[in-house]
């Protein structure tokens, strides 16, 4: 294969032809080898040396990540390559290992066709393995795979041959049993591992050697050749024979998809707008003299020229000056700058078609997930990520003159990272900020100080709690302050069916509007007559509207959608959010005139109503779970357990290979802070060890009244929980 350097001008020329294009993502569990495999493809295309390919980790460009080691969020990187005599446009995305970013691994499944599935030969297929390949397999991005650190098996292992070969199928069975799982119905067959296949490629990342099925047949080296070289630590021979890069890229270029040959397939799945419409066509075609259509799956804060929008392009070509609509909020904003990114660097080009990645600047106050359109379409699906924000702290500035400059980093930090988020009180002065984990907040910290050179003070780690309702209850009455208007709630839980796929994201959350999201809801299990009366969808909550010829309801019905989402964002208990209930407003009596009938009296009716509803009904409080991975040595085992136990764990499964024993486990968030230092006591520091977000379950009822005290207290509320005639009155 010729190498060549590519620089800007040459990646631009790539982007035109869609048949030799390739959007891809390497995905793994933290610490299998992603940045190291991406360092030898960027040495590939001459943007580093590639003697440091596997030392420099390139696409870790951020201070922070080559510190610590771990990859903490997605880098994007557009690299040329020349093989079998043809150039090829590679759109690479590197993305986090490490649970507390998984929100970036969810994002670039969204911008991606195939991703190279990284396995440690040694571990195996991890928890967050079977997350990265469940989220690929939703957003229907096909997968290869690489099982790295062959070597391991030999120096470390001492394993022959043959026990290496059992090992080695051992692993591409369990990817293949994700595959049939989670996959898409009409790929799970198509999208299978086999090793004759040539969709399987072994190796060593950091010693820049790999073989596939092709590869050794080219090269004429067998299965007992490769154990060889290691055992006699060849790996610089090995390397010149079979290079990484070149297996890797052959494995992506033969088995990964165009964006023309993906789109005809993932359109369908993560677009719901009308098939026969000319979009849903364009869009399928790849067709870039239509109108563009783009998504925005990620957001980078630019200090000199502001927000800048990475972008899938799946119809049309971005040029300057072109007037373009954000969906969210139909508002027109300009391209003023056209980019790509080369690792750290954005390099500005003239103009990009569909099928490839791109940064805009120019369109303003962006989120993830926004659909952007030279004309008004139907917007695309939301992007959900697939864990919740579990922990919080208090932030504040030391220096009070820093507050503002603060205000706008978090925000600023909260576009860049959608998973983060920011409630800022102004009543109270305090602001919150919420992340997936200790430490996800703690790189935020890390930054604010560092990087933005302010000073903070931050509060321990809080668990965030929400708020469930038990049975159903009503008729209940709220009336306006005024008492001019009334509402008849009725509230109960929502359907199990309906709650997970709107937290699976296969429900959008926001305003119930057409027949799309109707039709859903009935497919899910809600009954007819709400599904076609349901006018919100907020948290996981369900607001409907089933009254009868009322006066002046479709006048007040903002404010009462207002006062929904208020309410199930704190709700009666310990103002924490609600989730899993549904809404019924079923009477009303509203005043004739709209001065009587304004925000400052429909918004609390509607509220002090659900809140009467919630506390006859009775409420409890959900706390969040982690499930807990631990390997260890056999001798370990039970002063792990007891461990696991004493923080009110539940062992789930105990699994044995050799010495090594697999405990899963399923711990309570709250009981996990300082866990680290516990379980490293307890194994002389021998286990390995992961978590992961498990969902939501109730808080033991013994436990709920203290921790509702200390809630209502640290939030400034009266201890005494009030009943619902309080909100009745």
């Amino acid at each position: 294969m010729a190498k060549k350097e590519y620089m800007a001008s040459e990646v631009q020329k790539l982007m035109s032809n869609v048949e030799q294009i390739r959007n891809i993502a390497i995905v793994a569990h933290v610490d299998h080898g992603k940045t190291t495999l991406s360092d030898s493809l960027v040495a590939r295309a001459g943007l580093m040396s590639k003697e440091l390919a596997g030392e420099q980790r390139v696409m870790d460009f951020d201070e922070i990540e080559q510190k610590r080691g771990i990859t903490i969020k997605a880098a994007y990187i557009s690299l040329g390559f020349t093989y079998e005599g043809k150039d090829y446009l590679v759109n690479l995305i590197d993305t986090p290992g490490h649970v507390d970013f998984g929100g970036h691994v969810t994002r670039a499944m969204r911008a991606v066709d195939g991703v190279v599935l990284v396995v440690d030969a040694v571990e195996g297929v991890m928890p967050q393995t079977e997350t990265v390949l469940r989220q690929a397999m939703k957003e229907r991005s096909k997968p290869v795979l690489f099982i790295n650190k062959i070597d391991r098996l030999i120096n470390e292992l001492q394993l022959d041959p043959k026990q290496m070969q059992e090992r080695l199928v051992k692993i591409i069975t369990k990817v293949n049993k994700l595959i049939s799982q989670f996959g898409p119905q009409d790929f799970k067959e198509q999208w299978q591992i086999k090793v004759e296949k040539g969709n399987v490629a072994f190796g060593s990342a950091f010693n820049k050697w790999a073989i596939s099925a092709s590869s050794m047949q080219r090269l004429k080296i067998n299965f007992n050749d490769i154990y060889t070289y290691c055992k006699e630590a060849k790996h610089k021979e090995l390397s010149e024979k079979a290079a990484l890069d070149e297996v890797i890229l052959e494995m992506v270029i033969k088995h990964l998809p165009t964006p023309l040959d993906a789109q005809k397939y993932r359109i369908a799945s993560i677009w719901h707008g009308e098939h026969e419409s000319e979009a849903y066509k364009n869009m399928s075609a790849c067709d870039r003299n239509a109108k563009l259509i783009a998504v925005v799956f990620g957001v980078a804060i630019d200090p000199h020229a502001g927000e800048v929008a990475i972008c899938r392009m799946f119809s049309g070509t971005a040029k300057r000056g072109m007037e373009l609509v954000q969906m969210s909020k139909g508002e027109r904003n300009r391209i003023q700058q056209i980019s790509i990114y080369m690792g750290p660097d954005r390099v500005n080009i003239e103009d990009v078609p569909a099928g490839n990645i791109v940064a805009l600047v120019g369109l303003r106050d962006l989120y993830v997930g926004e659909t952007i359109s030279e004309t008004e379409i139907e917007p695309f699906d939301q992007i959900k990520h697939y864990s919740q924000p579990v922990v919080t702290k208090s932030i504040e500035a030391k220096n009070p003159q820093d507050l503002v400059k603060l205000i706008d980093v978090l925000r600023g930090i909260a576009k860049e990272d959608p998973t983060f988020k920011v409630e800022l009180n102004m009543d109270t002065g305090e602001h919150l900020i919420y992340g997936m984990g200790d430490l996800h907040l703690e790189i935020i910290e890390t930054k604010i100080v560092n990087e933005k050179g302010i000073q903070i003070v931050t509060s321990p780690p809080i668990v965030v709690y929400k708020e469930f309702i038990n049975k159903k209850a009503g008729p209940v009455e709220g009336k306006s302050p005024n008492k001019h208007s009334k509402f008849q709630v009725v509230v109960e839980p929502l359907e199990e069916s309906v709650l997970k796929a709107i937290d699976n994201a296969d429900i959008p959350e926001g305003k119930v509007r057409g027949k799309t999201v109707q039709d859903l809801l009935i497919q899910y299990g809600l009954p007819r007559e709400e599904a076609k009366n349901a006018k919100q969808i907020a948290n996981g909550n369900i607001f409907i509207d089933m009254t009868k010829g009322v006066q002046y309801m479709n006048e007040v019905m903002e404010l009462l959608l207002q006062g929904f989402e208020e309410a199930v964002s704190h709700g009666p208990l310990a103002k924490e959010k609600v989730t899993g209930m549904k809404v019924s407003v079923v009477d009303a009596l509203i005043h004739e005139d709209p001065v009587h009938r304004g925000p400052a009296q429909i918004i609390p009716a509607i509220k002090r109503a659900i809140y009467a509803g919630m506390m006859t009904a009775g409420v409890t409080l959900l706390e969040p779970k982690q499930k807990l991975f631990v390997q260890i040595p056999q001798e370990y085992m039970s002063g792990v357990i007891n461990n696991i136990q004493g923080k009110r764990g539940q062992v789930l499964d105990i699994t044995q290979e050799d010495e090594l024993v697999s405990i899963n486990a399923k711990v309570p968030v709250a009981e996990m802070f300082g866990f680290a230092n516990v379980l490293r006591g307890a194994t002389q520091g021998r286990a390995v060890w992961y978590y992961e977000y498990f969902g939501y379950e109730k808080l033991p009822r013994e436990l709920q009244d203290k921790i509702v005290r200390e809630i209502r207290k640290r939030k400034g509320e009266p201890e005494q929980v009030p009943d619902a005639s309080f909100f009745m009155d």
